[in-house]
């Protein structure tokens, strides 16, 4: 398998690209994927969105756990997709490689750092494909795009033969079109156990507010729908320090990872960065192990607050952005507030290590708008299975 797929939408990499046949046997047989351009696969150079990464990095000698179960599962992977560079990113537009196109939101970004991935699925070149998510780059894309979108709880699924960003934050995930195949998917990378049965459902009722009234508008017919599939949920407020302050903390103990883990690959390749990723990777730099100190305490408490909310199996509804999917080539000031919102949304999931699933039930201005259910770590099969009920 050596063809790129037929790709109008920019999805795959031609750079880096490789097919893989699956085994032709198993619950995914006669599916097709995608592979975000993190994973490694035996023989062939993983390019982490970056040309710098891929000409200073050598072929893989082993392929990621992650892809190789995928492939034992039956399904053919189609090739690598791309992704924002070295994953640091929500908009998916690479100044190397280019922006995948947003099918389902003509004009407008696809999100990223999953960006090929989520463009690839939404578009239909593939059944399913395999991303990751450190800040929101699973979660973000699929809200944009309006697919399904699954980020697990951390540590659940190997990221042995990934390129990592932030350790402690990172994740695998996946992207699908209906939720029965997001099921299907996620029983072979998390095993087949029977999912608990749901406990209280939660409304994010400051989650909300950082929304514009428009948008809380337009998420109505979706909560409805939520609500009558699995009862009326009860609201609550999240934070009493105020979810940008988690975001902020989250921020912080996110940048000075990938300073520890990237920092000195670009003091030495000095690679030329894009606009964004260039100035973020300056400011981590420059966190101070008293700001780290400062943020883990409130990462702690956050922690031991979604404990508390998300015990007895609860599940928390909340937006998974603030809004939909920014115009292409939005100014560079207007793109940091929009990730400053959006970010204050999905810092909840990351700072706690929880499961979270983006559900394409709205819109807005004929754009995806998506809703997510959080759950406590380890009830990822939960989210799943309520997934598919409120599909119908």
């Amino acid at each position: 398998m050596t063809k790129i797929p037929d790709d109008a939408l920019g999805a795959f990499c031609r750079h880096t690209h490789v097919a893989v046949a699956g085994s032709g046997k198993g619950p995914l047989a006669g599916l097709t994927f995608g592979v975000k351009d993190i994973y490694d696969i035996a023989g062939h150079k993983t390019g982490f969105g970056s040309p710098d990464w891929l000409a200073t990095h050598a072929p893989a000698t082993e392929t990621a756990p992650v892809v190789a179960s995928l492939l034992a599962a039956g399904a053919d992977m189609l090739g690598k997709t791309q992704t924002d560079e070295l994953t640091y990113s929500l908009n998916g537009e690479n100044a190397h490689y280019g922006t995948p196109v947003n099918v389902n939101a003509p004009g407008r970004i696809p999100g990223g750092s999953s960006s090929g991935s989520a463009a690839a699925v939404a578009g239909g070149l593939v059944d399913f494909a395999l991303g990751s998510d450190t800040g929101g780059s699973v979660r973000a894309p699929a809200s944009f795009c309006g697919i399904y979108g699954m980020r697990p709880t951390h540590g659940r699924i190997s990221l042995e033969g990934a390129c990592a960003l932030a350790k402690s934050f990172d994740t695998a995930g996946w992207f699908a079109r209906d939720a029965a195949l997001l099921e299907r998917v996620g029983q072979v990378l998390l095993g087949s156990a029977a999912p608990q049965a749901a406990g209280e459902i939660l409304l994010a009722q400051d989650a909300l507010a950082l929304l514009d009234a428009t948008a809380v508008a337009a998420l109505q017919p979706a909560l409805a729908r939520i609500k009558a599939a699995l009862g009326t949920p009860r609201p609550l407020t999240v934070s009493a320090e105020g979810l940008p302050q988690w975001f902020q903390a989250f921020r912080v103990l996110q940048g000075a990872e990938i300073h520890a883990q990237l920092g000195d690959w670009v003091k030495q390749t000095q690679p030329r960065l894009g606009p964004g990723v260039r100035e973020r990777m300056a400011w981590v730099a420059t966190i101070s192990a008293a700001d780290v100190a400062s943020a883990q305490a409130v990462r702690d408490a956050a922690r031991l607050q979604m404990d508390a909310i998300l015990a007895n199996n609860a599940v928390l509804v909340l937006p998974t952005v603030s809004d939909i999917a920014p115009l292409l080539n939005t100014p560079a000031a207007e793109l940091d507030d929009f990730r400053a919102r959006a970010m204050s949304l999905l810092c909840i999931a990351g700072l706690a290590g929880l499961p979270q699933v983006n559900l394409p039930l709205a819109t807005l201005q004929g754009c995806p708008l998506g809703v997510s259910l959080v759950a406590a770590r380890g009830n990822d099969a939960l989210l799943l299975a309520l997934a598919k009920r409120i599909a119908g």
